[in-house]
């Protein structure tokens, strides 16, 4: 195989990966939105994280919700929690890493907020460690997961919600993870302001 063939293989494979999910995950991204909107109208906000490159999409997303997504709208409250490298080396060193959500989660958590948590294979103990808190703390959970969930989706409560990427491959997770977080701002945007006109 040239090189040429070996990109168009992965374009057909995220294409193919994407087209899979889009049946299976539309009812629970509608649902996510939902508890997300819910947790905005009412002044709440949303707590994000994740670890390596699903870190970058909880930093992303935080960043869509705080300024624009794809029209001018005033910016909703969005907070994520592995952006801040003094926080997450201090709680690792202090404590363990596996506290490093979980114990801002429990200082800035309010009942009421939202807790998005991203992991590609819904393994990472710490990810899990925040929803332990919080649930703690009273909030709802919406994760983004791949392969079998693992880990997270065992400790989900009623009222949480997971969107779990039917692939293996990290890589072609991630890419659909970016199209649900993408999918959550348009949601969010349409049941807060209406449809966009222009």
């Amino acid at each position: 195989m040239d090189l040429q063939q070996r990109v168009q293989q992965h374009f057909n494979h995220s294409i193919a990966t994407k087209q899979g999910a889009a049946a299976l995950l539309s009812p629970a991204i509608v649902a996510a939105s939902e508890i997300i909107t819910q947790a905005l109208l009412t002044g709440n906000k949303v707590l994000c994280c994740g670890n390596a490159g699903s870190g970058s999409l909880a930093q992303y997303f935080t960043s869509i919700l705080l300024t624009r997504f794809e029209r001018e709208r005033p910016g909703f409250p969005a907070i994520a929690l592995n952006a801040d490298n003094q926080v997450l080396s201090s709680i690792a060193s202090d404590f363990t890493y596996k506290e490093v959500f979980a114990k801002q989660l429990r200082v800035l958590a309010q009942e009421g907020d939202i807790l998005l948590a991203i992991s590609a294979n819904g393994n990472a103990r710490n990810t899990a460690e925040a929803i332990k808190a919080a649930h703690e703390r009273g909030l709802r959970v919406a994760i983004l997961t791949g392969r079998d969930g693992d880990g997270m989706s065992e400790i989900l409560e009623d009222g949480d919600v997971e969107i779990r990427v039917p692939a293996q491959s990290v890589a072609r997770i991630h890419e659909v993870h970016l199209l649900v977080l993408h999918s959550l701002c348009d949601l969010i945007d349409i049941q807060i302001f209406g449809e966009d006109e222009s």
